[in-house]
């Protein structure tokens, strides 16, 4: 067979993915493996079993990031690489993350049983914690991978049980010996469902982005004043859930407000002592901004930072502000996006040029190489949420893509 016929195995891919989806399973159809969580354990097990049934050389660094190598024809060449991540956020969806590793193993499986030998090596990877829902920030060790974050700052991470990063990642044995730096890669390719509606609005199957918006997050803390509500007069209260009431209008406002191409979230609050009769005096609250433009984004944090003084000051409840993260909008390298492009069109699929507005670690990867990545449609435009999902013909079509571009750049000399 020609290398221009080869075609991965849809049936196999669905299978692995099904399996996966076992690990973790909720009863709405989702998945729920939190980082470094028993769950993420079986994930990896299973991932690493895989990987080592086509013969693949399987190390596992010290933040636990999985890669799984495939010898090439010249060995001292930098590799190809693709992967995602297999951790999940709060019953998530079943497609988010560990498409992009199933599909690159399929890639791999396909190369495997057709005794394809390629030019340079290929290397599959998991990335630890790229959600960031029970370890902020997200991307955590594709970024110390590529040297944007400090391993010891990483490994002190607690999530909301005050459990450390670096103690959950020895529980579940996933704490290898191999050190977390990057090396030389010749191209850097995520495999992932779009996570929005314009694949499927477009009526488009492959989608190859640009880049990936800028990403900025913050934590805000509030204090207030408990007390008894049926007693405390509503003058002179000081409702610390009240002020984040109004900062939080605030940030959903922002958009509009800056007149520009951008989206504001809080998506996590924590109320203390949350009980029903008592004044809240302590409010956690997150704030995400992201755009294409770096300066806009910056431009509304101090914006919406300066109202949050304002109402803190108003309600008297003393206020702190921290960065949690900053990573700047990322465009993908022209030459492998378009090769993106023309191969969906060679292979017979319709295919759209676009932007990514979710976070992935092909935001690091592409400061240290060549990157793209391949989008396949989320039905409704769903995602991190239970009922996310893709067609399995997608799924194997967006799988089909990434075959030959990696066999392309894989190829090369």
């Amino acid at each position: 067979m020609e290398l221009k016929d080869l075609r991965v195995n849809g049936k196999r891919l669905q299978k692995t993915l099904e399996d996966m989806a076992k690990i973790g399973a909720t009863p709405g159809g989702g998945v729920q493996r939190l980082t470094l969580s028993d769950e993420d354990k079986q994930a990896r097990d299973l991932l690493v079993k895989w990987l080592k049934e086509i013969d693949l050389e399987v190390t596992i660094d010290e933040m636990g990031n999985i890669f799984g190598r495939r010898a090439g024809r010249n060995n001292d060449l930098p590799p190809v690489m693709s992967g995602s991540h297999v951790d999940s956020q709060p019953k998530g969806g079943r497609f988010d993350g560990i498409l992009g590793v199933m599909g690159p193993l399929e890639v791999l499986r396909t190369l495997h049983e057709n005794q394809v030998i390629t030019e340079r090596p290929i290397v599959i990877v998991d990335w630890t914690n790229e959600e960031g829902s029970r370890f902020a920030p997200a991307m955590v060790a594709s970024g110390v991978w590529a040297g944007a974050l400090d391993r010891d700052w990483a490994y002190d991470k607690t999530d909301i049980n005050g459990k450390r990063f670096e103690d959950e990642l020895i529980r579940i044995g996933y704490k290898g010996t191999v050190p977390c730096k990057k090396s030389p890669l010749h191209a850097y390719y995520e495999y992932h469902i779009e996570q929005g509606p314009m694949l499927e609005r477009s009526g488009k199957t492959i989608g190859a982005p640009k880049g990936i918006l800028c990403l900025h997050w913050y934590d805000i803390y509030l204090e207030g004043e408990a007390n008894q509500v049926g007693p405390t007069p509503m003058e002179g209260r000081h409702d610390a859930l009240c002020a984040a009431a109004e900062m939080i209008l605030k940030v959903n406002e922002l958009p509009e407000r800056m007149g520009g191409n951008m989206v504001a979230t809080v998506g996590e609050i924590q109320n203390y002592p949350n009980s029903r009769n008592i004044i809240p005096d302590k409010v956690h609250f997150t704030v995400d901004i992201r755009s294409w433009d770096d300066d806009l984004a910056i431009d509304a944090w101090n914006k919406v930072s300066d109202d949050f003084k304002q109402i803190a000051a108003r309600r008297g409840c003393p206020l702190r502000m921290e960065e949690t993260w900053r990573v700047e909008h990322s465009p993908f390298s022209e030459k492998l996006v378009q090769g993106i492009l023309d191969t969906a069109a060679e292979l017979g699929y319709s295919n759209l040029h676009m932007i990514s507005g979710a976070g992935h670690d092909a935001s690091y990867m592409n400061q240290l190489a060549p990157t793209a990545m391949i989008f396949v449609p989320s039905i409704g435009g769903r995602s991190h949420v239970e009922i996310e999902n893709t067609t399995w013909e997608d799924c194997t079509a967006g799988a089909n893509v990434l075959l030959h571009t990696m066999l392309r750049s894989a190829n090369e000399k």
